[in-house]
């Protein structure tokens, strides 16, 4: 949904909205995605406090958008929010959030609260979204593999010549085995794991504003030119070209692929699926060994516009309690990372050492900043898949700057008319 779209969408306060049941303190809405860990956290804070207790509803993912525009408009808007953070700034910017500055940075630990969720929280200078449950992105290689081409198995890549170095040592190690995969017609998983290659080198695929695309700077090129590289190799499968990310995680997770992005959910869900593949996890790379970076993902929490003041004390301690050791310590054991970085080591304590890994590379981590992301990057039409799809197979260097070159027009369009 697009910012007009949007704003459309707010403006039906004619539409029928059901009305949500009385709150016993406040209500609070998550999207799916959410499911695991919030039904868990709320529990424990209202078990916690006599004082204030949740009301927890949990929307699908796919409707969560849509639902709380038209509740906004309708006046019955849940109190709290768990929102994605990629759809901070559109409801900010259209008036339908509560603006947190002055008890955002009345915490303590304020400067150890994600900064890539903050950036995407905040609009002219005021705080909108705090941040709530992390996700990163990682590189992934499968031990086996690399022991069997002589790699060390203990030392994943470091730059993007040893990705490719590394996928053509295991490439050849069969006709069955192949060094290097990704959906390559998937657009939420590109910008999860493929923007941060760019990131890492020094690059970027949008100005900090949002008001600029930049699929044509030089870096963004090369990144995209290093993944076609290794496609006319025949380092990757061919099934990559049109998987829409249904192959996203099983591709990696059958053996027979070297070296894969995913994200931090992958180590929970390798563990528990797969758990005699030998893996290991380490930062995706930019060109040059020490450059690393990551898509910060996961769900800013916000307060509605319209919230009756009498229930602010009782979200502000909710948010507090999700901010404690306790609470991250849920997070952490229901498949979220956690957001306070001077808690993470003790948080994942007891947990797979690996997650570490994301833990730390999230701190590092970036959030494009968009009114428009859905419609530029997680449309499966859009200007950002529809781009890299043609580019990364593209049998000609000509080819490939075509597309790339018509990709950054579509892109700045819609961005443009949104403003």
């Amino acid at each position: 949904m697009d910012f007009k779209t949007l704003t459309s969408a707010l403006a039906l306060a004619t539409l029928a909205v059901p009305t949500l049941a009385a709150a016993e303190d406040f209500s609070l809405w998550v999207r799916s995605d959410g499911s695991e860990f919030m039904p868990k956290l709320v529990e424990a804070f209202n078990a916690q406090s006599s004082a204030h207790s949740a009301n927890l509803q949990i929307v699908p993912v796919d409707e969560l958008v849509q639902k709380y525009a038209i509740a906004s408009a309708g006046g019955s808007a849940p109190d709290a929010l768990s929102l994605d953070l990629i759809y901070t700034p559109a409801f900010a910017e259209a008036g339908q959030l509560r603006d947190l500055t002055e008890f955002a940075t009345s915490l303590p630990y304020f400067d150890q609260l994600s900064p890539a969720h903050l950036s995407v929280g905040t609009v002219d200078d005021k705080i909108y979204g705090l941040p709530f449950s992390g996700d990163a992105s990682i590189l992934l290689w499968n031990k086996d593999l690399y022991e069997k081409a002589g790699l060390d198995p203990e030392e994943g890549p470091k730059t993007w010549v040893e990705v490719a170095e590394d996928a053509r040592a295991i490439r050849a190690l069969s006709d069955e085995t192949y060094g290097f995969y990704f959906s390559g017609n998937c657009g939420g998983c590109n910008i999860f794991t493929f923007a941060p290659l760019i990131w890492a080198a020094g690059g970027n695929i949008l100005s900090e504003d949002g008001r600029e695309a930049q699929l044509t700077s030089k870096i963004a090129v090369e990144a995209i030119d290093f993944y076609r590289g290794m496609v006319q190799e025949g380092l990757v499968p061919a099934g990559a070209e049109t998987d829409s990310g249904s192959n996203f995680f099983a591709a990696f997770a059958n053996g027979n692929i070297g070296i894969t992005p995913s994200g931090s959910f992958a180590i929970g869900a390798l563990n528990n699926q797969y758990p005699d593949l030998n893996y290991g996890v380490t930062y995706l790379p930019g060109q040059q060994e020490g450059q690393i970076s990551s898509f910060a993902g996961g769900d800013n929490i916000v307060i509605s516009a319209r919230t009756d003041e009498s229930k602010i004390p009782a979200i502000e301690a909710f948010i507090e309690f999700a901010y404690s050791i306790e609470g991250q310590k849920i997070l952490t054991a229901n498949g979220a990372m956690p957001v306070r970085s001077d808690l993470a080591k003790q948080a994942l304590a007891g947990l797979d050492a690996r997650y570490l890994i994301p833990a730390e590379a999230m701190s590092k981590g970036r959030t494009p900043y968009s009114i428009v992301f859905n419609d530029i990057i997680n449309s499966r039409n859009g200007p950002w898949i529809t781009t890299l799809n043609q580019a990364f197979f593209a049998k000609t260097e000509d080819d490939m700057m075509q597309a790339i070159e018509d990709g950054q027009a579509d892109m700045q369009s819609i961005i443009d008319r949104a403003y």
